[in-house]
């Protein structure tokens, strides 16, 4: 009996002890499932926050390179030390001193000032002499009486203007007749004008077309202003004239086109033009003015309008071209260098506003060495200084090209050094990812200048011949007419070529308005061209 209770506890005993240890097998099984569940939704997490955080960066990023763009300053000048630093970095590293240490010098001479005060007149200004002389009765001398004779004179000047002065020129043609039949009447020729029958003189439409397309005065109020000398001209009135010039301009814009087409290097670019009455396209479509620059020969600034900003449009105009072609990243730039076997050079300008972007939404306490974007500026901003230093030597084309090979091929590959390190740690959409990438893109066409002396490192004089028409555009805001808008492109071409060429706008389109209905042979016409022609002294 004792030795059945006892095996029977030990049967119960043993019993429990296999539930015990299932239950605990079986719980612990749960809390392993749970733990696995939690980890997984904790990584899921914590990857949603980082998506989240990016994402959070990459707006506020936005958000500050916009507000930049409406109230910040828009010069691309960086306001730090470096700035001045690398026009001298250059001697300074061949000595093997280190980029930090590199302090600007300044030599200060010794007592030597500008003079102060007011900048004189134009010597060259006709002069108009007013002589203020004391009355006779005051040329005596107080003390004994004796007249007082004349030992000099005190100048001042004044600038004087004299406003615009409308006047009518009254052409009579006088008539001839035989007194003995009525078969000998003859008539004294009309003048040679560029437009036949035109209300305007060639110097009236010199002034009308300068004063919008130079100095950005739109014909309302060209027409406003003219009213207030007894020139009662409507708007409508000054737009079909300016429209008629811009076409009979064209032989003279056709043989800037054929010397351009000769360049062995041209710039080029295009901007936003609205043209209100095109067919087949709304009033809020987007027309493009695209603008082609010589690099070599004479100096030619050619416009041209077009509705579209499409590689076609691109080849049309770049049809001929040969030598070297310096752009900006736009892709139908590309198709134009390759189907025409054309060097493409790469802008250094415009990769410096990728980084200038990416720079200014930094904190300004983390700007500086250390930071990609600050490095980069500066590795950029010695290019630069390199090419100020073979400009203020007077080096020539070879001796540029050597400069380029000895000093800018080291600043490249600590360029090229410097973009590899950062180009696969940076969000792509991020600006300083956009930066980086732009200059990896870019970079076969960015490193060609270091072939050739001739080759410019960006496409500021394209950009500066633009300039004039974008700041007119905010004054016009758009063209009524396709006409309107290709006559606009002849007059800027005329115009703009003619300042490259150092020739005043108004006294070119005086004497050219008045020749060019008397050329009647190519060599006429090319003597009208901005580098060719004589003006009147």
């Amino acid at each position: 009996m004792v030795y059945s209770l006892t095996m029977l506890r030990r049967e119960i005993i043993a019993s429990v002890d296999t539930d015990s240890a299932a239950l605990i097998a079986q719980l612990q099984a749960q809390i392993a499932a749970m733990n696995t569940t939690f980890k997984g939704e904790v990584a899921l997490l914590q990857q949603q926050n980082t998506t989240l955080r990016t994402e959070r960066d990459l707006y506020k990023e936005r958000f500050l390179a916009q507000q930049r763009q409406l109230f910040a300053a828009k010069s691309e000048q960086r306001r730090t030390e470096q700035r001045d630093l690398f026009f001298n970095e250059a001697e300074a590293l061949a000595m093997g001193i280190p980029l930090q240490v590199i302090k600007p010098i300044v030599n200060v001479p010794a007592h030597v000032r500008i003079k102060r005060g007011r900048k004189p007149l134009d010597p060259h200004l006709p002069r108009e002499v007013i002589r203020h002389e004391l009355p006779e009765s005051e040329r005596v001398c107080a003390h004994d009486g004796a007249p007082l004779k004349e030992i000099g004179v005190e100048v001042s000047e004044q600038l004087d203007i004299i406003p615009a002065k409308v006047r009518v020129i009254r052409h009579e043609r006088v008539k001839y007749a035989c007194p003995c039949c009525s078969q000998g009447v003859r008539t004294a020729p009309a003048p040679l004008k560029l437009i036949p029958k035109a209300l305007f003189t060639e110097s009236a439409m010199a002034w009308i077309i300068t004063a919008k397309y130079q100095d950005a005065l739109p014909l309302y109020r060209q027409a406003g202003i003219l009213s207030r000398f007894g020139g009662d001209i409507a708007r409508n009135t000054l737009a079909n004239a300016v429209i008629r010039v811009g076409n009979a301009v064209q032989p003279i814009i056709n043989l800037m086109r054929d010397q351009l087409m000769e360049a062995d290097l041209q710039y080029g670019d295009e901007t936003v033009l609205q043209v209100l009455k095109e067919d087949g396209r709304k009033a809020q479509s987007k027309s493009y003015l695209w603008v082609q620059r010589s690099g070599v020969g004479p100096p030619i600034a050619l416009f041209t309008y077009a509705p579209s900003r499409s590689a076609k449009t691109a080849l049309d105009l770049y049809d001929g071209a040969r030598g070297a072609l310096m752009t900006d990243g736009y892709d139908a730039y590309t198709s134009v260098a390759q189907t025409y076997h054309l060097i493409h050079l790469g802008c250094w300008a415009h990769v410096r506003r990728y980084w200038i972007e990416a720079e200014m939404v930094v904190p300004k306490d983390k700007r500086g060495p250390g930071h990609p974007a600050s490095d980069m500026l500066s590795l950029i901003s010695e290019l630069y200084a390199i090419e100020a230093r073979a400009k203020a030597d007077n080096l020539n084309l070879e001796q540029r090209g050597e400069l380029r090979r000895n000093q800018s091929a080291l600043v490249i590959q600590r360029i090229e050094g410097l973009l590899m390190m950062h180009l696969h740690r940076v969000l792509p959409e991020s600006l300083l990812g956009k930066a980086l990438h732009y200059l990896h893109g870019q970079w076969p066409k960015l490193v060609r200048f270091l072939d050739d002396g001739r080759f410019p490192l960006d496409n500021n004089a394209a950009e500066n011949t633009l300039r004039p028409f974008v700041l007119g555009r905010r004054n016009w805001l758009f063209s009524d007419t396709v006409a309107g808008a290709k006559a606009s492109a002849n007059l800027y071409s005329l115009i703009e070529s003619a300042k490259a060429n150092g020739v005043e706008p108004y006294a070119y389109l005086c004497a050219l308005f008045q020749a060019l209905p008397r050329a009647t042979t190519v060599d006429e016409v090319e003597a009208l061209l901005p580098w060719n022609i004589k003006l009147p002294s």
